[in-house]
């Protein structure tokens, strides 16, 4: 998460502050330690030959600076929580005389801007803008990380406005900043603005559908991570989402099985190109624990919240310009970035590889991270023995050990020159530079070298929704969360196969009202809350999201009175209990299916479209309205009571009060 990094950066800011006057060297500085692409770094790329050559150095010297960093920071302990939000747009372009919405390839020319007041004065920016791997993405973080007040609950979508604000006064005539996780016709014919035409034959991507110049140009690092997944791969990525079979929906759905006869499944919209996954927006969040432990702790616990969030937030059933039977980009973003070989992925004898690697680089974790939760990594863990051996010679206890070592199975997939040779006692690029590209549900994040920033973990399943209203109840549920598993010292933990098929079951078609998920019935919850069991047979049991969310008599207590709970204790002020109110309200009315996931609202506008043939098509002027409309209710001109319900208006504000004298007032309206 940036914030976390603005202190490190203001020293690289100050020492290259001649140079930013050039706009290619002003990207090259943006996420000085980790981001969602990866470790962004100064210098050359190296070709593929050249990195693949150095694979092993970067392995063996990442190791090592791992053991040094975990050495000199195991035992530090006092950091305060803190923590945050990133929320990823697209620039859409709307063309309202051929009624036809774009993406806008303005990315390169607004991050310079943006991030003028950062330049200016690091200390005391209200927020921080980074690039990512579309070229119509922009990622908005706030200045500085939230703390342990419950009042800071009710700035998030105060800032979150700011930075919508913020963008949206330097687009030009008929663009928008739009909080949406897919744009829905991405890798339709002339779908950028200006428009550009694929290049099958040549280029990084070597797609039917999406361009090259759809990447971000302002850094290296994007175009060089897409050839070399493709190159390392030995062949392009195949992307294959069962299409939604409608009443005159055609199979095969396109010429895609001609096109490339061996990847393309014809009932599936076959998607080519690393950038229909990363080209993807998410709402991520980063909590900095108060030491080691309580990182591995909030690492373990919400893992299996992951598939739940993931399912409530669905909010991409739309790909080229086809309805689809899932509700979430999950499986998109990991097959597009899949960089395994034949014989890594089963279909080849080993020959050239040490593996068989059942997952994707981008997948849902594979282990937990605790000692007492070791029995539950129910899952073969592939991982690299040699470099297990010299982590628990170095002083590495097993499950943190066996989760390093599995990461380090991964191929480094971008490296430059400039960073080849480093300081093992004192550099962790080596290090990051894997880590930073296994992008799971989790991830686990050790402190930056000689900084003030602590131990860290990052959740990242949710799916970007439309309003900041939603954005930020999303947040502050999750947040909420990890305050109740902390304070109640709370178990979610269960096997590592049932989180796996919770992640399969959360991506389908009507998931969040209409699927079961494993969850743990007896979380430890106090017995005021969750009376005891008397017939629990089952440790585990499967549950709909309205009962995980809002509870079961005699099953589950549910997270939201969980919350309640843990809340009826707090004093807070009058406006940040009502916010956090409507907040919850949101998330139970979503779970219980009083309210509509975005994704089943995006589904039924098209199928209820005047112009939609039943064919699953979305065409232009569907997709015009659809984002139109979409728009209209970010910007809170339409109203949506299907998928807002009602009375969904916050006491958010950007400051928190100097002194909280009020008392908890329980008339909300």
């Amino acid at each position: 998460m940036n914030f976390f990094f603005r202190l490190s950066a203001v020293s690289i800011f100050n020492r290259v502050r001649k140079k930013l006057h050039s706009l290619h060297i002003t990207l090259n500085l943006f996420r000085v330690q980790s981001v969602n692409m990866g470790l962004l770094t100064e210098g050359s790329p190296l070709s593929w030959e050249e990195t693949k050559a150095l694979a092993e150095h970067v392995r063996q010297h990442g190791v090592e600076q791992f053991i040094n960093l975990y050495r000199k920071l195991q035992d530090r302990t006092g950091d305060v929580l803190k923590w945050g939000d990133e929320v990823e747009y697209v620039i859409v372009k709307f063309d309202d005389k051929n009624e036809r919405a774009t993406v806008s390839l303005r990315a390169n020319e607004l991050l310079p801007k943006l991030q003028e007041k950062e330049l200016a004065d690091p200390q005391n920016v209200k927020s921080l803008w980074r690039p990512e791997y579309g070229g119509y993405m922009v990622e908005g973080t706030p200045g500085k990380p939230y703390g342990g007040l419950l009042a800071h609950f009710n700035i998030v979508e105060a800032n979150m406005q700011y930075r919508r604000a913020e963008a949206s006064a330097l687009l030009q005539d008929g663009e928008v900043i739009m909080s949406i996780t897919n744009f829905p016709r991405l890798g339709c014919t002339n779908f950028t603005s200006p428009p550009y035409k694929p290049t099958p034959n040549e280029g990084v991507t070597r797609s039917h559908y999406f361009p090259d110049e759809g990447i971000y140009q302002g850094h290296p690092r994007f175009k060089t991570l897409t050839s070399n997944i493709r190159l390392r791969r030995g062949e392009k990525v195949a992307i294959n989402i069962p299409v939604f079979r409608d009443v005159n929906t055609k199979i095969p759905v396109d010429n895609s099985h001609t096109l490339e006869p061996d990847a393309a499944k014809p009932d599936c919209v076959y998607m080519d190109a690393m950038g229909f996954g990363m080209g993807c927006c998410c709402l991520q969040l980063t909590f900095q624990a108060c030491c080691i432990t309580e990182a591995r702790t909030l690492y373990d616990q919400l893992a299996p919240l992951c598939p739940i969030m993931l399912a409530l937030s669905a909010a991409s059933p739309i790909y080229r310009g086809y309805l689809t039977d899932v509700d979430c980009r999950w499986n998109v973003i990991s097959a597009s970035v899949d960089c395994r070989t034949r014989e890594e992925r089963g279909l080849e004898p080993l020959k050239n590889n040490k593996f068989r690697i059942q997952k994707s680089r981008y997948d849902s974790i594979d282990s937990y991270l605790s000692p007492q939760n070791e029995k539950y990594n129910d899952i073969p863990i592939v991982h690299d023995q040699n470099i297990y051996k010299r982590l628990r010679e170095g002083g590495i206890d097993h499950p943190l050990a066996l989760h390093v070592a599995h990461l380090f199975i991964r191929d480094t997939v971008s490296l430059f020159s400039e960073k080849v040779h480093q300081d093992d006692e004192n550099d962790t690029d080596h290090f990051e530079n894997i880590q930073s590209t296994n992008w799971q549900t989790m991830r686990f994040k050790p402190p930056p070298p000689n900084s003030s920033i602590g131990w860290r973990v990052e959740f990242r399943p949710c799916e970007a929704q439309l309003t900041d209203f939603e954005n930020a109840a999303y947040v502050c549920f999750v947040v909420l969360l990890t305050r109740v598993i902390l304070s109640y010292q709370l178990n979610f933990v269960m096997p590592i196969s049932k989180v796996d098929e919770n992640m399969q079951r959360a991506q389908r078609r009507g998931a969040c009202l209409n699927e079961k998920f494993w969850w743990r019935r007896d979380v430890g919850a106090p017995r005021d809350v969750a009376p005891p069991h008397s017939d629990a047979t089952d440790e585990y049991h499967e549950m709909s999201i309205n009962d995980i969310v809002n509870g079961k008599e005699g099953v589950f207590p549910g997270l939201i009175p969980l919350i309640e709970s843990y809340l009826s204790g707090m004093d807070v002020d009058a406006d940040t209990h009502c916010s956090v109110q409507q907040y919850l309200k949101l998330i139970q009315r979503r779970a219980a299916g009083d309210i509509v996931t975005t994704a089943s609202w995006l589904r039924a506008f098209v199928t209820n479209h005047p112009h939609y043939k039943k064919d699953s098509v979305v065409t232009e002027k569907i997709n015009y309205d659809l984002l139109k409309t979409a728009h209209g209710i970010q910007d809170g001109s339409i109203p949506a009571p299907t998928l807002l319900g009602g009375g969904n208006v916050s006491k958010t504000n950007e400051d928190i009060p100097k002194a909280f004298t009020k008392m908890m007032s329980r008339d909300c309206s």
